[in-house]
């Protein structure tokens, strides 16, 4: 790598590595969030989706202030934001206001994280994007091995708020080495297409509502009906307008791209079954079997530190390979995994009963992940890099918002927090609903394209609007 690579790699990793960081070990703090805070299940759930709500629906418009304002100055605000309402978070006195500043949060998430992907994406050559995107996922996975035994440590040995005052440091030494060593670069378009953004984040938002509110509100609930209603219809409109708009912010011919559509669509499931876990597992360890917040986050490292190993060597492999191997093969090891921990787990389960399954289960997301980012990515144009990187982070988090909705509504009807017992009832069914879309997420990879990168076609050149009926 070149110098420039090296600086725009190693940032845009350290970036995702807070966010990954924070990610964890928040999930091993829940339990005593619960408690000191007095939250409730469905408050505890919008700590993580509040985040989420907000990156979800402000992912595409992150992208597009960053191809029109320039992909460095956009990264770092992001930064800022999200290092500012950490400080939010950490000095937070009740559940609301911790909310609240989570999804400050993840505001400042939707603006960093697709550019992150955008820049590693525009620097590096086609020939080695796949790779660089594994070493990209290799050090955030570091974060991710470590989130949890850190979260761990530090709601049992400090209190739960130290876990957001650790992005402070790391967030002002990115902020500062990003002026310095990363140049500014802009996307193709220099027109902000401003009903596009309105549509969009309107349109995602109330589909990212009705998902969120659904298990409290009642899934027939005029609030819940009513905002997934109005969703779709402004997705609707979006795409309509987008279809005919001269300067569009999400470009409609992607998705007859089979490499784009498909990967999304599987990925979209890996971000489901993956989220889904990550809200119970950490749970499971603490109340069904009596671990407290440290030795749950040791409990996750096996699974954890997957991201680690494996997301390079898949990264480099998909490089040579056909991207399909690595989704699919990579889901059904997921679902093979999962289906072992919906047949063991009980309150009395031994945790190396549990190990085969946990492992398996790692392997397989982490073998995913780089692999479908790959295939997204090279099946656009260069310039349109940064287009595709926030559809494809957008679908995930809808994954992730859809995956911990799910899974709260099986396990509210499975099961509750009153005891060891009654818990461990509703985890082996949320279990099985994160399998359910492991297994769906291998199906669909199945339908993406089976050749090798090199022999990818390149996305068409359009002159004009974007309209159906261009080739």
């Amino acid at each position: 790598m070149t110098p420039k690579q090296v600086w725009v790699l190693g940032l845009a990793s350290l970036a995702s590595f807070m966010m990954a960081l924070d990610s964890q070990v928040v999930t091993t703090a829940l339990g005593t969030i619960r408690r000191d805070l007095a939250a409730s299940i469905e408050e505890l759930e919008w700590t993580v989706n509040s985040y989420n709500l907000t990156f979800a629906v402000l992912l595409l418009t992150g992208a597009a202030l960053g191809d029109r304002f320039g992909r460095r100055r956009i990264f770092v605000t992001g930064l800022v934001v999200f290092t500012l309402a950490s400080v939010a978070c950490a000095l937070s006195a009740d559940i609301g206001t911790l909310i609240a500043a989570r999804a400050v949060q993840g505001a400042g998430a939707a603006m960093v994280l697709p550019l992150s992907l955008t820049l590693i994406s525009a620097i590096f050559p086609p020939e080695r994007r796949g790779k660089a995107m594994g070493l990209y996922l290799g050090l955030t996975g570091v974060a991710t091995f470590s989130g949890p035994f850190i979260g761990g440590a530090i709601a049992e040995g400090l209190a739960w708020q130290g876990i957001f005052w650790l992005n402070l440091p790391i967030g002002v030494v990115a902020v500062l080495l990003t002026l310095r060593r990363v140049d500014e670069s802009a996307g193709p378009n220099i027109r902000l297409d401003q009903v596009g953004v309105v549509l969009v984040t309107l349109g995602s938002l109330g589909l990212v509502w009705g998902l969120v509110r659904g298990n409290l509100a009642g899934w027939g609930s005029a609030e819940v009906l009513g905002a997934l209603i109005l969703g779709v219809v402004l997705v609707i409109a979006f795409v309509f307008w987008e279809r005919h708009s001269e300067a569009p912010m999400l470009p409609m011919r992607f998705f007859r791209l089979r490499a784009f559509a498909t990967a999304n669509a599987a990925n979209f499931c890996v971000f489901a079954s993956l989220y889904g876990t990550l809200f119970f597992l950490p749970q499971y360890f603490q109340i069904a079997q009596g671990s407290g917040p440290f030795g749950a986050g040791l409990r996750m490292m096996p699974w954890t530190a997957t991201l680690m190993i494996c997301a390079p060597i898949a990264g480099r492999l998909a490089d040579k390979y056909s991207a399909r191997t690595f989704v699919a093969a990579g889901l059904l090891l997921q679902t093979i995994g999962m289906s072992w921990i919906v047949f063991v787990a009980g309150p009395g389960t031994s945790y190396p009963a549990l190990l085969p399954g946990l492992i398996l289960s790692g392997v397989g997301v982490t073998s995913a992940m780089p692999a479908a980012q790959r295939s997204v990515v090279a099946a656009v144009l260069p310039p349109e890099i940064g287009k595709a990187s926030g559809v494809f982070m957008m679908l995930r988090i809808f994954g992730g918002v859809f995956g911990v909705a799910v899974t709260v509504a099986v396990f509210s009807g499975a099961g509750s927090h009153v005891s060891a017992a009654e818990f461990g009832d509703g985890f082996t069914a949320a279990m099985a609903a994160v399998v359910a879309f492991a297994f769906t997420g291998m199906l669909v990879a199945l339908g993406m394209p089976g050749r090798r990168p090199a022999d990818a076609p390149r996305a068409p050149v359009l002159s004009g609007t974007d309209r159906g009926g261009d080739r």
